[in-house]
């Protein structure tokens, strides 16, 4: 019998060609190094990371520990608890008004289990997927990791960072398959008009294609109440989270909703990659949209609206430009041309010179990246203060 030799200690590692294409997430290297910094002894305000600050409210948390308590910790079906699948679908009819059947509702590991799922279904190697620029890194590397191509669609502060109709129409082609949208979105926390919203459903559906539309910041949006792609179709994928609005990060919690004749070939991909979503953090959730536990997000909901309110005004006065206003998710994407050409630079040296992390325009895009910075407001009000002080002497605007 022929035994092949180890491989010698110190060679190259065997790595996919599709990994040169994959970008380390920017924001988790920051983290990394605000945490060495942090461990030896500085102090570090963090606005760089998308993570509510608040615990998961306690109704949530009451309904895991009963679960837990029985011990009888199984799997559940590949789409999700039923009782849970139904209970998303009442969300829908009362926060919208819309009819989600739960058979279109599949439960996921987290969001990122969602969009894995709908481009699993959707993607074939060489097929075009259009993404937003700036837009959430891990939308386009999932589409590089099936062996899509990502095509990104620059969006700018004339348009609220939102991409157009007419864009759209104009950037699909014969080997375009989708198109991942996110409202209101990371990392502008910018808000899609129901009239572009509409006409890009129709300009996808006319292309025989299919909208991939990232709703996870759902809930935070700040005077209003965004509204759903499924009230212009049926024939979208939607994503959900219970991230961010319900404040429920670790956990690792999401949901797809489907166009009904996708859901068995979603269920089998689910069931082959990940089995079945995480059984406590499913009934837990079914406390997500009790009575208690709304009334305890809707002031914070309240409290993410004053945050927004004290830092963007104060970002202007130091100096940085904020051309759109952000009226969701908890994220103020601001110019800092004023004081580097360079925001990768100029974050880190906020982080190590300063102690403030946020995060550079170079995590979402290429366009126009080293102007932005991502702030995160998802820290208290004391904190930011102390930021915008730190930030104030650091630039010299104190």
């Amino acid at each position: 019998m022929n035994i092949l030799p180890d491989r010698p200690s110190g060679t190259a590692p065997i790595i996919a060609t599709r990994m040169a294409g994959i970008a380390p997430f920017q924001v988790m290297e920051l983290m990394a190094r605000a945490t060495q910094l942090e461990a030896a002894g500085r102090s570090v305000i963090h606005m760089e990371v998308g993570e509510p600050d608040f615990p998961t409210p306690q109704p949530v948390v009451d309904a895991a520990q009963l679960f837990l308590a029985d011990g009888h910790v199984h799997y559940t079906p590949a789409l999700g608890l039923a009782e849970l699948r139904a209970a998303i679908s009442r969300h829908y009819s009362r926060r919208y008004g819309v009819s989600v059947p739960a058979g279109r509702i599949v439960v996921t590991a987290g969001a990122s289990g969602a969009l894995l799922l709908a481009l699993g279904v959707l993607v074939n190697p060489g097929s075009r997927v259009l993404v937003t620029d700036p837009g959430y890194p891990c939308n386009r590397h999932f589409v590089r990791l099936l062996e899509g191509r990502p095509e990104a669609l620059p969006v700018g502060p004339e348009t609220a960072f939102q991409p157009t109709v007419g864009q759209v129409a104009e950037a699909w082609n014969n080997a375009t398959r989708a198109l991942i949208l996110s409202s209101p979105s990371n990392p502008t926390g910018t808000v899609m008009d129901n009239a572009t919203l509409e006409g890009i459903v129709q300009v996808v559906r006319a292309r025989g294609g299919m909208l991939i539309m990232d709703e996870i910041y759902h809930g935070l949006t700040y005077g209003f109440d965004a509204d759903t792609a499924l009230r212009f179709s049926d024939e979208v994928f939607v994503i959900n989270s219970f991230s961010k609005y319900f404040n429920m990060t670790g956990w690792r919690l999401g949901w797809l909703v489907a166009p009904e004749r996708y859901v068995r070939e979603v269920e089998k991909l689910a069931q082959n990659l990940f089995i079945a979503p995480s059984t406590p953090a499913q009934y837990a959730a079914l406390a997500a949209f009790g009575s208690r536990t709304l009334e305890i997000l809707e002031s914070r909901r309240e409290e993410f609206r004053a945050r927004r309110d004290l830092l963007v005004p104060a970002l202007r006065q130091l100096g940085f430009t904020v051309p759109a206003e952000p009226s969701g998710a908890f994220y103020v994407y601001a110019d800092c041309s004023a004081f580097s050409r360079d925001s990768f630079d100029f974050a880190r040296r906020l982080l190590d010179e300063a102690g403030v992390a946020v995060t550079p325009g170079l995590d979402f895009g290429s366009h126009h990246a080293a102007r932005y910075l991502r702030f995160a407001y998802t820290t208290s009000q004391e904190k930011i203060e102390e930021g915008l002080a730190r930030i104030a002497r650091y630039c010299g605007t104190a």
